[in-house]
């Protein structure tokens, strides 16, 4: 995953080690989308979008990913060895714990909205907490592995982007029925995993395959329209 991300930072920027991007800020952004896909209004009735929550913490993943990859400066091998020596943690006595600011949080006894903004606090400070993620990975119903699946999935979604004109804004973000490309994704992730398991394609070229053609449809359309 951070040999991914490095790759698509590369593709949106080939000095981004060295631009001063503040992606821990772009954590608090897509920790608040979290939390109203979820639902935290007690004024009224919510029901929480799983799907998309899952979405939004892959993209907070993405984020995590480079600013770990800023702290070693691009270096992978030395960014895996900060990430798996935390991971390599959550076995011991204090899984199940984080501080800020030299306060004590008990993770077993937050709920799934505490936890985001606990991780936006984290963000707000430029601070990691690989157990808050942990916590938060549960709470989504993900394991690891999981978030590995659905984050191939969106550096896919992101490379694709890049290549229909996300930077220079002629990407059309809203396909089908004015659904979001991350809506569309969610749907692809499971035709795709099924097909990849009994035809054995290639998991990245397939999902790619995939989105394209949803958006080749979509282009027919506008130029029917037209």
């Amino acid at each position: 995953m951070l040999e991914l991300q490095a790759g698509m930072n590369a593709k949106v920027d080939a000095e981004w080690v060295n631009a001063g991007y503040p992606y821990l800020r772009a954590v608090v952004v897509e920790g608040a989308e979290a939390m109203e896909h979820y639902g935290w209004k007690w004024w009224k009735k919510q029901t929480p979008d799983l799907a998309q929550v899952q979405m939004e913490i892959v993209d907070i993943w993405h984020f995590v990913l480079s600013a770990v990859l800023i702290e070693t400066r691009g270096d992978v091998d030395a960014a895996r060895e900060w990430v798996e020596k935390r991971i390599g943690a959550l076995e011991g006595p204090d899984a199940r714990k984080t501080w800020l600011l030299e306060k004590e949080f008990r993770l077993d006894t937050l709920s799934l909205i505490d936890k985001l903004e606990l991780l936006i606090g984290f963000s707000v400070f430029r601070k990691i907490s690989i157990p808050l993620i942990d916590a938060i990975l549960e709470d989504c119903e993900m394991s690891w592995d999981e978030l590995y699946r659905q984050y191939v999935g969106k550096n896919v979604l992101n490379f694709f982007r890049q290549d229909h004109g996300y930077k220079t804004g002629t990407y059309r973000k809203h396909w089908h029925d004015g659904r979001e490309d991350n809506e569309h994704l969610v749907e692809v992730l499971a035709e795709v995993q099924a097909q990849s398991i009994q035809g054995g394609d290639d998991y990245k070229n397939s999902l790619y395959a995939a989105l394209q053609a949803r958006y080749a449809i979509d282009a027919t359309r506008v130029e029917t329209t037209v």
